[in-house]
């Protein structure tokens, strides 16, 4: 006789789920990388980001290396969680080397960033200029744009302490990242390399919808035909359909 089903059983889910094969990787590479740190800190320099030795010295390995290092525990802790919650789902939708390929992008739009801005003439370039960056961060801010923009209405917690949409969450998250690297002065290296790899991650998702130029003719149509329903006092049926009053 078959086996009546068990009510009493409840499952339950953290996250999104399993890990994807290039975020698993990328869990991987990060952990071994920060083991190594621990081992030999000079690490740190070859491999973190120095403007001044991608640009006099050619290092030319460092827009690459330096998104796998960290610059501590937490640094990395955290910065594998975000690559977890907004990686998984992003890969399941595009597959693995398209994500991975998205990754690496946003890691070297964030290098680029830093490195262009080490070249300005203010106070905190010159220190950016010889100072290593290290840190997924970048990347991660990347993944974040496209999560937002991909899940707009996905509840994202705040802080861990209230929901807002993750198109919300994302313009909240630019903005804060906007103004710190503007009035913070220890922190500023790190927020333009985050700003850098949000930029990048939405001008990349923008291009695989057709550019700038075709989202705004998209959302100038939709605001005329909004005011026109508005106009004709038109609504929207119950079935999809409209209703004219």
């Amino acid at each position: 006789m078959p086996r009546p089903p068990s009510y009493g059983r409840v499952s339950y889910q953290f996250g999104p789920g399993p890990l994807t094969p290039a975020v698993k990787a990328l869990l991987i590479a990060n952990g071994v990388a920060f083991l190594a740190q621990l081992v030999s800190s000079a690490l740190t320099i070859w491999g973190g980001l120095t403007p001044a030795a991608v640009l006099e010295s050619l290092w030319l390995w460092q827009p690459f290396t330096y998104m796998f290092l960290h610059a501590g525990l937490t640094h990395l802790v955290f910065n594998m969680l975000a690559l977890w919650m907004f990686g998984v789902e992003l890969e399941q939708l595009w597959g693995t080397r398209a994500f991975a390929r998205f990754y690496l992008l946003c890691g070297l739009g964030a290098a680029a960033t830093t490195i262009l801005a080490s070249l300005l003439p203010f106070d905190f370039a010159s220190m950016l200029y010889v100072t290593p960056t290290v840190g997924a961060s970048g990347a991660i801010y990347g993944l974040l744009a496209a999560f937002g923009m991909t899940f707009a209405n996905r509840p994202i917690y705040m802080y861990f302490l209230f929901p807002v949409p993750a198109r919300i969450f994302v313009l909240i998250t630019g903005a804060i990242t906007l103004f710190l690297s503007i009035t913070s002065s220890g922190g500023t290296m790190a927020h333009l390399a985050h700003l850098g790899g949000l930029l990048t991650g939405w001008l990349l998702l923008m291009r695989g919808r057709g550019g700038l130029t075709a989202e705004l003719k998209y959302r100038y149509t939709k605001w005329r035909l909004q005011r026109a329903r508005r106009k004709f006092d038109v609504h929207q049926g119950g079935r999809g359909g409209w209703n004219v009053h």
